[in-house]
């Protein structure tokens, strides 16, 4: 009885201090408040129920049966919209909040929503090794789905919430991704609601165009109902070698090297100041060093970013094994470093002991909750961004980051880009080697400004024919965006398809510049 009356005081009392500082004041200066005592119990409610409605849908087998019937169901939505005269654009209607973007689309609101309930795994093909999924099935399903029957994907997005239908319509990569690409291209087949509500399965050798054209075109060729994609055999662990290295020339070569290296199965940097970094490269194995085995996405482990480091601090190289699982989601935790700035003390020992299995908060409760003056203040005094440059401009890159960004730590992700026809190749006839580099923080640039700063990293991207990510905010016009992505392929295949009147284009769909 005592600890209700000690519970009850303290809601009273932090009842009273909300009301006293004002609720507004609260959630843009004291978030962690909101976050830990509403959102993380709500996270968890969010993960039993999206896991145990997985694991029945399995068990039943009745998503296969089930995928044909949702299909025809979206068929018929896309139907009745050009019975009623195809007045409005159409879009899902999944609500923007439950996406990963932090970008708030309002075009939900006045577009023509077509439901679309897709998001279980619907088959293993254990002989073509080949997984043919939904489109809202995120990664940590399918790692969890996956990894006990000795298998993964080639490409693992870092977020456990992203989905493989925002991994293909906008774009997704990993540490391996220097040898297999981005996860597009591990892709073998998309499966499509056009238009006209007609069902389309296109891949390399079948409907070839619409194949290279689905990535990054954002949901404006048609609706996701279904991907194949490539599997590799699953090990037990990541060896991961730690270096630490410094001087920016030094970093940019020892990055180069390693991410040309084939027997590397991972490469990954993270850069801690304009003339600090710390190197990792990783190896698949089913064997281990007992002493050197770290469980890093135990609830109670240090935030990767900060594990990694202490090797920088130290200034001393290490080695050490990860469960395979828990290094494919590395970084979940603590949301990269974006965590830092929401609970201040997360990575504390206390913390994580007591709390961190409730780590971290779903990223769609924190947009569902963030208010107009949240928004406003991440819009202007916040960055999430992920360039992809040629690795031949990573010098010149990082530090065009610093000066016009400011922002630390920095995320090296190398990647090969294929020569493939769609909106991003690379400006040769061949594959070439790739970086993305991700800015996620605040900038400590003086007088940052987010339009002008942002303008001003876009055209130093496309000056080096660069690509941007289209999760994050764009600034550019319509004739710079076209002037970054190749639209050739994207325009032809909307004017033979009847896009025009179907689907908003891309640009009007993600750009500020034009987004209502």
């Amino acid at each position: 009885m005592s600890a209700l009356w000690s519970v009850g005081a303290g809601l009273l009392l932090l009842l009273l201090w909300v009301r006293h500082r004002g609720l507004e004041a609260v959630l843009v200066h004291h978030r962690w408040v909101f976050v830990c005592l509403f959102l993380l119990p709500l996270s968890i409610l969010f993960d039993i129920y999206y896991q145990v409605r997985a694991w029945v849908v399995w068990r039943l087998h009745s998503a296969p049966r089930q995928h044909a019937q949702r299909v025809r169901h979206i068929q018929a939505q896309v139907r009745e919209w050009k019975n009623e005269g195809s007045k409005r654009y159409m879009c899902t209607g999944r609500p923007g909040w439950l996406t990963v973007s932090l970008r708030v689309g309002k075009y939900k609101k006045i577009h023509k929503n077509i439901m679309i309930n897709l998001m279980d795994v619907l088959e293993v093909d254990s002989e073509r090794q080949v997984v043919r999924v939904e489109p809202l099935v995120t990664m940590g399903q399918l790692t969890a789905h996956l990894n006990p029957m000795g298998w993964t994907i080639p490409v693992v997005p870092e977020l456990d919430d992203l989905t493989v239908g925002g991994l293909i319509m906008g774009t997704g990569i990993e540490s391996s991704s220097h040898i297999y690409g981005l996860f597009q291209h591990t892709c073998v087949a998309y499966e499509l609601v056009l238009a006209d509500g007609s069902l389309v399965r296109c891949s390399p050798t079948e409907n070839s165009d619409l194949f290279y054209a689905v990535p990054w075109s954002c949901g404006t060729l048609g609706f996701l109902v279904a991907a194949e994609i490539k599997m590799i055999p699953a090990k037990k662990y990541v060896k991961i070698h730690y270096e630490p290295v410094r001087g920016l020339q030094k970093i940019c070569e020892k990055f180069t090297e390693e991410s040309k290296k084939k027997e590397n199965s991972f490469v990954e940097g993270l850069v801690y100041s304009l003339d600090e970094a710390v190197i990792m490269t990783g190896v698949l194995t089913d064997e281990a060093e007992q002493s050197k085995i770290n469980r890093i996405g135990n609830y109670y482990k240090p935030w990767f970013f900060k594990h990694v480091e202490k090797y920088l601090k130290a200034d001393r190289t290490g080695t050490e094994y990860i469960p395979s699982r828990h290094y494919y989601h590395r970084h979940t935790r603590s949301i990269f470093w974006e965590l830092q700035d929401i609970i201040p003390f997360g990575n504390n020992p206390v913390f994580r002991y007591l709390f961190g299995w409730m780590v971290p908060p779903k990223i769609s409760l924190l947009k569902l909750t963030q208010g107009e003056a949240i928004r406003k203040l991440y819009e202007q005094h916040h960055v999430v961004q992920d360039m992809l440059v040629p690795m031949k401009s990573l010098e010149k890159s990082i530090q065009t980051f610093h000066v016009d960004l400011n922002v630390y730590p920095l995320w090296l992700c190398p990647f090969i880009l294929p020569n493939n026809p769609g909106m991003v190749h690379p400006k040769g006839d061949e594959a070439e080697l790739y970086v993305d580099i991700g800015a996620y923080g605040e900038p400590k640039r003086k007088q940052f400004e987010a339009r002008a700063s942002m303008r001003q990293m876009e055209k130093f991207v496309r000056s080096v024919h660069g690509f941007q990510m289209l999760y994050a905010d764009c600034y550019m016009t319509r004739e710079e965006f076209w002037d970054m992505f190749d639209g050739s392929l994207y325009h032809k295949l909307r004017e033979q398809m009847n896009c025009k009147d179907a689907f908003p284009e891309v640009y009007d769909k993600i750009c500020k510049a034009a987004r209502h």
